[in-house]
């Protein structure tokens, strides 16, 4: 299935992760407020690799990451998508976004993650959607939870703690 490019939300304009992205991705991951929990600053060719791997994903799996924009104004408000992921010793479908710290605290990260979660159900039929954070962000845990994801265990991941969530489709 050919997912589109291109959609929106309430507020946000979403395009498919591109190249052309790389220098708002470096902006954000140099930033050491939002990088905090996720993993630390990355270099330039870090974001570079970052971004090679998700052009990657979504050619070896037909969905990834997208770019979120302010509709109002075009501003770069972050990144979010579908990602496989091997974690606890499974393959899994993870929801992920990154907001630039400017738009914490203002709903866009669970209208990001309202329609993500949309595709992933109703376009591309997965069974369910894992998402995880480090035990301390709770904000990032306040969104799962808004979600409607179901806390499931603790675990380690990049050799941090984190909490581990769970979402399975609605029934229809």
């Amino acid at each position: 299935m050919l997912l589109k490019t291109t959609f929106s939300t309430h507020r946000l304009l979403a395009d498919r992760l591109q190249f052309e992205h790389l220098e708002k991705l470096c902006i954000m991951h140099r930033d050491p407020k939002i990088m905090a929990t996720l993993g630390g600053i990355r270099s330039d060719e870090q974001t570079r690799q970052f971004l090679q791997n998700n052009l990657k994903h979504w050619q070896d799996y037909g969905f990834g990451l997208w770019v979120f924009r302010d509709k109002a104004d075009g501003r770069f408000v972050g990144r979010g998508g579908l990602k496989n992921t091997y974690i606890g010793g499974k393959n899994e479908v993870e929801l992920a976004y990154a907001l630039m710290s400017e738009f914490w605290g203002k709903g866009l990260a669970t209208e990001m993650g309202e329609t993500i979660l949309k595709v992933g159900f109703e376009q591309l039929a997965l069974p369910k959607v894992v998402c995880f954070t480090m035990t301390t962000n709770l904000a990032s845990q306040r969104v799962m939870q808004k979600l409607g994801f179901q806390y499931e265990r603790d675990i380690i991941h990049a050799n941090l703690p984190h909490v581990f969530y769970r979402l399975n489709a609605p029934v229809k």
